[in-house]
C-alpha cells in the first residue's frame, strides 16, 4: 500500500481552522480547487509553505467570478499584493468571507471594501458611480446614474459629509438587514441599497428570461 499524500501538517490545518469558517475536509477541497488552476505551479506538498502565487488571470476564470462585474475587484481586495494575483492563503479568505457561514458584518465590512474602488475607506460619488455602471452593465444613462447616487447618499449619509464611511454603510444595513440575503428584483427605478449588496446580478434585459439564486453574499 502507498503512502498517504500529506499536504498540510495538523498544526496547519487547525490554523486554518482557526482563521476561516471551514471544516478540514473543506479546507483540503478548496486546496484542489486552488490547484487545479495551475497544477503545474502548485505542488502537492504545503508542509513547507511554498511562496506560490496565481495570477488573477486564473483566479477570475473561476466559475465562482467569471461572470461577476466585480471578480477584479473582488480579487484586489482579498489578494496580499492588492492587484488580484492569490496565495493560498488568499484563496482561502477570499472563500471564507464569501460563504455562507460568515457572518453579515463581515460581509458588510468587505462589500464596503469591494465597494471602495480608490481606496480611501470611504464609498464617494465616484465610488457609486462605477459600483452602478458595474451592477446594470452600464444600461442606465449618465444622468439616471448621477440621480442614483445623490439618493444614495442622501439616504445613507449619517454625517452629512457628502461620502459613505464604514459607519454609514453598516448602518444602511442594520436598517435594511434583508438586502444581504435577498435575490433582488429590479427595475429601471433602482433601489440602490439592494443593488449595493447584490453584485451577481443579471443584465436588467435579462430578468424577465432567468431566475437565479444568489449566494455571493
Amino acid at each position: 500500500m502507498g503512502n498517504k499524500q500529506t499536504i498540510f501538517t495538523p498544526e496547519q490545518l487547525d490554523a486554518y481552522q482557526d482563521c476561516t469558517f471551514f471544516t478540514r475536509k473543506e479546507i483540503l477541497r478548496l486546496f484542489y480547487r486552488y490547484r487545479d488552476l495551475a497544477p503545474q505551479l502548485v505542488p502537492l506538498d504545503y508542509t513547507d509553505k511554498p511562496d506560490v502565487t496565481l495570477p488573477y488571470e486564473l483566479i477570475g476564470s473561476m466559475p465562482e467570478l467569471k461572470d461577476n462585474p466585480f471578480r477584479q475587484r473582488i480579487a484586489e481586495v482579498f489578494s496580499e499584493d492588492g492587484d488580484g494575483n492569490m496565495t493560498l492563503d488568499d484563496f482561502l479568505d477570499m472563500f471564507s468571507v464569501l460563504s455562507e457561514m460568515a457572518p453579515r458584518d463581515l460581509k458588510a465590512y468587505y462589500a464596503f471594501k469591494i465597494y471602495d474602488f480608490n481606496n480611501d475607506d470611504y464609498i464617494c460619488k465616484s465610488d457609486l458611480e462605477k459600483t452602478v455602471n458595474k451592477l446594470t452593465r452600464n444600461e442606465l444613462t449618465p444622468e439616471e446614474v448621477s440621480l442614483v447616487c445623490e439618493k444614495v447618499i442622501y439616504e445613507a449619509d449619517v454625517d452629512n459629509d457628502g461620502k459613505l464611511s464604514l459607519e454609514d454603510f453598516q448602518h444602511m444595513i442594520i436598517r435594511a438587514p434583508d438586502f444581504l440575503s435577498e435575490t433582488c428584483r429590479w427595475t429601471r427605478f433602482l433601489n440602490i441599497q439592494q443593488l449595493l449588496l447584490h453584485p451577481r446580478l443579471p443584465p436588467i434585459r435579462e430578468q424577465n428570461e432567468r431566475s437565479k439564486d444568489d449566494n455571493f453574499w
